[in-house]
């Protein structure tokens, strides 16, 4: 295994000359201590099916959900473009910085993500460093958010970014992923990493209202934590080649799709790893009025 960081940015490396499939105990302890240090790892040109891509993720856990396409191209292969098409909406919505099912009672704790079809240009996928943000946090923000908790909803992130589908079923809900009528998930400013115990902030696109202040105030402070934090070296967007495998840790980084001509076909491959729920369950959904443990906040010091 030839491992190469990335440079310039503060996560993220490059690994070769290793078959995923075929890896021993020796390896893939290896990768796996890798990626807890790195979070996100790129594996250039591996080629994985539906299913070797689901057996290697399975290697990190349950799954969430086996490979879904991610895609412009529809089942009877109608590439779908124009502005107001379902498909179209939830690619676009996307392209905002988040963290994957936050929305849902439980956090993902990562994902392995492929290319199949690749247009001409565009179309990076972007990831952002919420443990370096927090790490160069000031010291009066860090207090400021330490007890904050913010609720998470898809309903939330689409509709402020004006990508909502249109036909609701008539439980108010869509026949989408993540349109759920279960109690909004919430979730503290600031998540302790389960394995290296190191704190990150946990906002996003999906997160919204922080329980304490008003609608405007909350609105300001996410927003400008957001923008603060998804800014370089805590930045990498990758630009794929058929071919190309990446899997990330859901717990530290943020991510995004970025913009593309639509009118050329793009077809991905996403394999969500499923969270533990004694980390990522939300708050409150935690099981006869248990709450996440309060040793896992950070202080309100330095």
């Amino acid at each position: 295994m030839k491992v190469q960081n990335l440079e310039g940015v503060t996560f993220g490396s490059v690994v070769t000359d290793l078959d995923l499939e075929a890896m021993d105990d020796s390896e893939w302890g290896d990768l796996y201590e890798l990626w807890i240090d790195r979070a996100l790892l790129v594996f250039p040109s591996v080629f994985l099916s539906g299913e070797r891509q689901d057996r290697f993720a399975r290697r990190f856990g349950d799954l969430e959900f086996p490979h879904a396409a991610i895609s412009n191209i529809g089942e009877d292969g109608k590439v779908h473009f124009e502005d107001g098409d379902e498909v179209v909406k939830s690619l676009r919505g996307n392209e905002g910085w988040h963290h994957d099912s936050t929305y849902m009672p439980m956090q993902a704790k990562g994902a392995v993500f492929t290319a199949e079809i690749v247009p001409q240009s565009g179309a990076a996928t972007g990831w952002a460093d919420m443990r370096a943000a927090y790490e160069e946090l000031d010291s009066e923000t860090r207090k400021r958010i330490a007890n904050l908790n913010a609720y998470h909803s898809l309903y939330y992130s689409q509709q402020r970014s004006g990508y909502l589908p249109d036909n609701e079923n008539e439980d108010g809900t869509y026949n989408m992923y993540g349109y759920h009528n279960m109690e909004v998930s919430l979730r503290p400013l600031v998540k302790f990493h389960p394995v290296t115990g190191q704190p990150n902030l946990l906002i996003g696109r999906h997160a919204h209202d922080i329980v304490g202040l008003d609608r405007e105030e909350s609105t300001q402070l996410l927003d400008d934590l957001n923008d603060w934090a998804c800014q370089p070296p805590r930045t990498y967007h990758h630009e794929w080649t058929v071919g190309d495998a990446v899997v990330w840790d859901n717990r530290r980084l943020q991510h995004r799709g970025t913009p593309f001509d639509m009118k050329e076909p793009r077809r991905m491959w996403h394999t969500r790893i499923a969270g533990d729920p004694s980390s990522e369950l939300a708050i409150n959904h935690q099981p006869d009025g248990v709450r996440l443990d309060d040793a896992a906040r950070p202080s309100t010091g330095s």
